[in-house]
C-alpha cells in the first residue's frame, strides 16, 4: 500500500473519530449546556442614571458602567477594528473557526497548555454569557456547542451587536459605549481612529492592555490593531500613518455628570435601592428623574457656599494647609518684603508637588512663590502662576477663637510668605486667599403647592461629609418656631392686633431652685406691643407669654398639624423660644403649609421613573394643596407609588384654615416691610429687613437664632416657594461666636453676634435673587373670611383716625375688636395665667 494511500485512510478514521468524539462528547455534555435561548431576550446589566427635571445628568449608579447601543449606531470603523483583530472571517464561519481550532489544539499536543484563545467572537459571548474564563479543554468544548447554537438561534449582526455591548473593557467599563466614556470621555462617534484601535485591542487583556494603567501597552497594542485593519483594507496607508504617530493620551473620566447635586443623588439612591432592592436598582438601567431644577439647584449650591465662605473670613484665617519650605522676613526690609528662604525647589518640584495636592469644591491649592507689599505670586496646580491683589487678601485677619480675630493686616508678609502651601478660589474674575470653611450648612427649596423639591444641599461639600443636613440634621429651630406658635395662638381668641406685653419675665423654678429668666435677642423691651409686630421683630418674651396663654398641650397639638414629631417637642415653655429640634426640610415643609393656604404636602424628591426602554416604570403621585381638586381627599400614601397607573389627583390634608394661614403669612411679611410711619417718628423694622432690595411684597419670612447662637435659620416663601436655610457647626455645642461685619472693609468695626439675620439670611437673599425672577410676583387675595378693619397701632382697638396713629389690619370675621380708641380703656389680651391686676401694673 503506497503512502498516500495510508495517509488518505489515516485521515478519514481520524476524521470520523473526531466525528464520533465530538457526538459522544456534546451527549456526555448536553445536560451541563445553559439554554442559549435567554439571548433571545437578554437585559444588559446597565447602571441606573439620575436626571433632574430638566433632563441633566446628576449621577450614575452600579458596579459595571455600560451605554448599550445598537449595532447601527456604532461607528462602522470601530466595528471593522474589532473584526479585523477578533475574528477576520466573523461573517464567513458558523460560529467556530477551524484553522483557529486545529492551531490551538496543536499547541496544546505539543506543550500540554492551552495558550492559543482561537475563539471567534461567537465564542467569546458564549463565555461572557454563560462560562468562566478558565482555561481547561472541557471549557473550550461547551464554548465550541454553545457557538454553534448561538449562530442557528441570532442573526450574525445580533451576535455582533451583543458582543460589543457585552464584552469587558477595563475599569468596569462593558460595551464600547462605556470604554469611549471611561477612557476618552467621548462618545462613540467623537473617537479619533487610533481611539478606536485603542478601544478595539482591549479585549485581550483589559487590565494591563488599557491607556490609563500603560500607555506603553496600549500603543503597542493599538498598533497591532492598526495593522490588522490595514491588512483588512479597513483602512488605507494614509490613515494608519496618521493613526500610529498619534500620541496615547487618556484618564479615566466619570459619567458626564452635568448637574452637581450628589445629595439629593444619595436620597435617590436610597429610595430605589429601598424600593426595588439593590441588585436591580443597580443594573436595570433605571431612569430617574427628580424634580430638581438644574438652574435652581446651580444657584443654591452657589449660594451655599459663598455664604459659608463670608461667615469664615468674618471670623479670620487659619493659616497655611503646609509648608513646602521655610522663609522668614529679613531684618532689613526694603519698601517691598524681603524673605529668606531655605531649600526652595526648583519650579518642576513644585509643579510635582502641587500635582499630588487635592482640591475641594472649587478651593484650588497653590503654592507662594512671592509675597509683595499688598499682592502675592502663587503657582496653581498645573503649573500655571496667578497674582493675589489685595482685595483678595486684606480680609484674612488670623483666627483667634470663633469670638475673636487679629487686627487687620496692613501687608501681604502679614498674612503669606512663600513656601506655604494655600488654598485658593476665583471670585468676580479675581483670584483670593481662602480656606475650607469649618461651619456647616444647609439649604432646601420646594413647591409649596405639591411638595416638590427644587433645590437642595445639604452641606459645603458631598465628597467632605455625606451627612445631609437638610434631612437628617435635627437642630433646634430658634425662632424659626414662632410663626407656629402664633398660629396656635389665632386658634385660641388672639388676633394679630393683640395687645401683649413685651417686658422681662423672671419665673421662679421651684423644682430647679432658680429663676428662669428668658430674654430678649437683642435685650429691647417695647412695653405693649402688637401681636403682628412682636412677631416681626421676634420678642421673645411675647411668645413665651402667648404659649402660656394657650397652654403646652394645645401648642403641641397644633404644631404637629405642621408634620412635627411631638417627640422632637419638648412639653415645657422652651418650646416658645425654638427648643424643639427640627430638620431644614420639616422646617420648610412646616412654613409651606402658610405658603399653600393651610394643606401639608409631603416633600418628594422622585418624579418618575424610566426602564432600560424607557418605559414608565412609575409616576409619583404628590397631594395638591387645593380645596376643589379632583377624587376625595381620602388618600392613600402617595410617598411610595407602587405601580404607573393613570395618574389622580389627590389633594393634600387641610391642617389649618386658609384663614389662619394667610394671617401668618401676612404677618411675616412684616418681618421684611416692617410698618409704622417712618417720616412721623414711629417706623420700625423686623428682622429681615434687608430682604427689602429684592423688591418683592409677595415674601414672607422668619429668622431664628439658638441660645449662643449655636444655629441660625432663616425661613421664607412666595405662594410658590418655600426656602429654608440653616447655618451651624457639625458639633451642635460649638457657637458660631462674633465677628466683625464685614472684614473685607479693611478697617475695625464693632463686632457682632452671628444671628439668623446676619449668619443664615444672605444665603436665602442671594438665592432668592437669582431664583425669584421665574417666579412672578403674585397678589395673595384674602380668603373668604377675613375682613380689614382700621386699628389704632397702640392700643389694637378700632380707630377713626387716619393719620400715622392707625393702619388697616386683617381679622378672621367676628375677632375684629369692637370699641374705638378714643376714651375707652384698651382691650388687653392676656398671655398667661398669673393675677391680671399684677398683668395691669406691669402694662401700664
Amino acid at each position: 500500500m503506497s503512502w498516500f494511500k495510508k495517509l488518505l485512510i489515516f485521515v478519514v478514521v481520524a476524521f470520523f473519530a473526531g466525528i464520533t468524539t465530538i457526538l459522544v462528547t456534546y451527549l456526555l455534555l448536553k445536560d451541563e449546556l445553559p439554554d442559549v435561548a435567554t439571548l433571545k431576550d437578554v437585559r444588559l446589566q446597565t447602571p441606573m442614571q439620575v436626571f433632574t427635571a430638566d433632563g441633566e445628568l446628576i449621577s450614575q449608579f452600579g458596579e459595571q458602567r455600560r451605554i448599550p447601543l445598537r449595532l447601527d449606531e456604532m461607528p462602522p470603523l470601530l466595528v471593522q477594528a474589532f473584526l479585523a483583530i477578533e475574528d477576520t472571517r466573523f461573517y464567513e464561519h458558523p460560529g467556530i473557526d477551524i484553522i483557529g481550532i486545529i492551531r490551538a489544539a496543536t499547541v496544546v499536543a505539543t506543550s500540554g497548555e492551552l495558550s492559543q484563545g482561537a475563539s471567534t467572537i461567537t465564542q467569546q459571548l458564549a463565555r461572557n454569557f454563560f462560562l468562566s474564563r478558565e482555561k481547561k479543554l472541557i471549557r473550550k468544548v461547551k464554548e465550541i456547542f454553545l457557538a454553534i447554537h448561538i449562530e442557528q438561534l441570532l442573526t450574525k449582526d445580533e451576535i455582533l451587536e451583543l458582543y460589543l455591548n457585552k464584552i469587558e473593557l477595563g475599569h468596569r467599563s462593558f460595551g464600547v459605549g462605556a470604554a469611549a466614556q471611561v477612557y476618552f470621555g467621548k462618545t462613540v462617534h467623537e473617537l479619533t481612529v487610533d481611539e478606536m484601535a485603542i478601544i478595539a485591542g482591549l479585549p485581550k487583556a483589559p487590565s494591563i492592555l488599557n491607556p490609563v494603567r500603560s500607555a506603553s501597552n496600549a500603543r503597542a497594542r493599538r498598533n497591532v490593531v492598526l495593522g490588522r485593519m490595514l491588512e483588512t483594507q479597513a483602512i488605507d496607508r494614509a490613515t494608519y500613518e496618521a493613526a500610529i504617530a498619534a500620541p496615547v493620551t487618556s484618564r479615566l473620566h466619570g459619567a458626564q455628570i452635568t448637574a452637581s447635586a450628589p445629595y439629593i443623588a444619595e436620597m435617590v439612591r436610597q429610595q430605589m435601592v429601598e424600593r426595588f432592592g439593590e441588585e436591580v436598582a443597580y443594573t436595570e438601567g433605571f431612569k430617574v428623574y427628580t424634580t430638581i431644577n438644574s438652574k435652581e439647584q446651580a444657584l443654591a449650591r452657589r449660594a451655599l457656599q459663598q455664604n459659608l465662605y463670608d461667615y469664615d473670613e468674618r471670623h479670620g484665617y487659619r493659616g497655611p494647609v503646609a509648608n513646602v519650605w521655610q522663609a522668614k522676613l529679613a531684618e532689613q526690609q526694603t519698601e517691598e518684603p524681603v524673605f529668606i528662604e531655605t531649600e526652595r525647589p526648583d519650579e518642576a518640584e513644585i509643579i510635582n508637588y502641587l500635582d499630588r495636592q487635592q482640591g475641594i469644591e472649587d478651593l484650588v491649592p497653590a503654592v507662594v512663590l512671592q509675597v509683595n507689599q499688598q499682592s502675592a505670586l502663587v503657582m496653581l496646580k498645573g503649573g500655571q502662576q496667578q497674582t493675589l491683589n489685595w482685595d483678595g487678601l486684606k480680609w484674612a485677619r488670623s483666627y483667634i477663637s470663633d469670638e475673636r480675630q487679629g487686627v487687620a493686616p496692613k501687608s501681604a508678609a502679614a498674612i503669606l510668605q512663600p513656601g506655604m502651601h494655600i488654598l485658593v478660589r476665583q471670585q468676580n474674575e479675581q483670584w483670593q486667599l481662602s480656606q475650607i470653611p469649618q461651619a456647616s450648612s444647609a439649604l432646601v427649596a420646594l413647591n409649596p403647592q405639591d411638595g416638590a423639591i427644587k433645590a437642595l444641599v445639604g452641606g459645603y461639600s458631598f465628597s467632605q461629609s455625606q451627612f445631609n443636613r437638610a434631612t437628617q440634621a435635627k437642630r433646634q429651630v430658634g425662632s424659626n418656631i414662632k410663626p407656629f406658635i402664633y398660629s396656635a395662638a389665632l386658634e385660641h381668641n388672639y388676633t394679630l392686633a393683640s395687645i401683649m406685653n413685651d417686658a422681662p419675665i423672671h419665673h421662679w423654678d421651684s423644682g430647679a431652685g432658680i429663676a428662669w429668666r428668658p430674654r430678649n435677642s437683642p435685650a429691647v423691651y417695647d412695653g405693649p406691643i402688637r401681636i403682628r409686630e412682636a412677631l416681626a421683630k421676634s420678642k421673645n418674651v411675647v411668645s413665651i407669654r402667648l404659649l402660656r396663654g394657650i397652654g403646652i398641650d394645645a401648642s403641641i397639638a397644633q404644631l404637629q398639624k405642621f408634620g412635627f414629631n411631638p417627640a422632637d417637642l419638648p412639653r415645657n415653655e422652651t418650646l416658645a423660644l425654638g427648643s424643639a429640634s427640627l430638620t431644614p426640610l420639616e422646617v420648610a415643609t412646616g412654613f409651606a403649609v402658610f405658603a399653600n393656604g393651610g394643606f401639608l404636602v409631603q416633600p418628594y424628591v422622585v418624579d418618575k421613573v424610566l426602564d432600560a426602554q424607557d418605559q414608565l416604570v412609575f409616576k409619583h403621585q404628590p397631594l395638591l394643596a387645593c380645596d376643589d381638586c379632583v377624587e376625595s381627599s381620602q388618600h392613600t400614601d402617595t410617598s411610595e407609588p407602587t405601580s404607573a397607573s393613570e395618574p389622580t389627583v389627590t389633594t393634600a390634608p387641610r391642617v389649618i384654615s386658609a384663614q389662619n394661614a394667610f394671617l401668618i403669612a401676612d404677618a411675616l411679611k412684616s418681618s421684611v416691610w416692617g410698618g409704622g410711619d417712618w417720616r412721623q417718628g414711629t417706623g420700625w423694622n423686623g428682622t429681615a429687613w434687608q430682604l427689602q432690595n429684592l423688591k418683592r411684597r409677595d415674601i414672607s419670612g422668619k429668622t431664628g437664632t439658638t441660645n449662643d447662637s449655636k444655629d441660625t435659620w432663616f425661613s421664607g416663601f412666595t405662594p410658590q416657594l418655600a426656602i429654608t436655610t440653616w447655618v451651624g457647626f457639625d458639633d451642635a455645642n460649638r457657637s458660631l461666636g462674633r465677628a466683625l461685619w464685614n472684614a473685607n472693609l479693611g478697617r475695625e468695626q464693632s463686632a457682632g453676634v452671628e444671628a439668623g439675620a446676619r449668619t443664615a439670611l444672605p444665603a436665602w437673599q442671594n438665592f432668592a435673587r437669582d431664583v425669584l425672577p421665574a417666579y412672578p410676583e403674585q397678589s395673595v387675595t384674602p380668603p373668604v373670611g377675613i375682613s380689614s378693619v382700621r386699628i389704632d397701632t397702640t392700643t389694637g382697638l378700632l380707630s377713626r383716625s387716619t393719620d400715622h396713629t392707625s393702619t388697616f389690619e386683617f381679622f378672621k370675621l367676628g375677632t375684629e375688636p369692637t370699641q374705638y380708641v378714643s376714651g375707652s380703656v384698651p382691650q388687653i389680651q392676656f398671655g398667661e395665667t398669673t393675677d391680671k391686676k399684677d398683668e395691669l401694673e406691669e402694662l401700664f
